[in-house]
């Protein structure tokens, strides 16, 4: 089973910031600024390259909850980013679908 499955099972601990009946909110272990939390449905679905039609209403929520994640964590009046990473070479290191929401600091652009 993966790392995320088993930490929305509540196998493995985390420090949840939001939970949803199908939605799971942590802060990252290996954070890469100053606020980083991991959005993630707890149904499995690999990365974003894996989703169906009868995900969209998920989806959906997955990003309602990533926005709802910063207001939470204070990041809604300055701004932050939100990243998707799908793949090897798009940087996902988790093979579970979860987005990143990063703030607490500028952002530099391009990201990669």
């Amino acid at each position: 089973m993966c790392l995320f499955c088993k930490i929305a099972r509540r196998e493995v601990p985390s420090d949840v910031v939001l939970e949803t009946h199908d939605i799971l909110a942590f802060k990252d272990v290996r954070p890469v600024a100053p606020v980083h939390a991991l959005v993630i449905p707890k149904k499995h679905l690999t990365s974003l390259g894996d989703v169906g039609i009868e995900d969209t209403e998920l989806l959906g929520r997955l990003l309602f909850c990533a926005h709802e994640v910063a207001d939470k964590l204070g990041l809604a009046a300055s701004g932050y980013r939100v990243v998707l990473n799908t793949g090897r070479d798009g940087g996902q290191s988790v093979p579970h679908l979860h987005a990143h929401v990063m703030g607490g600091r500028a952002m530099a652009w391009p990201p990669g």
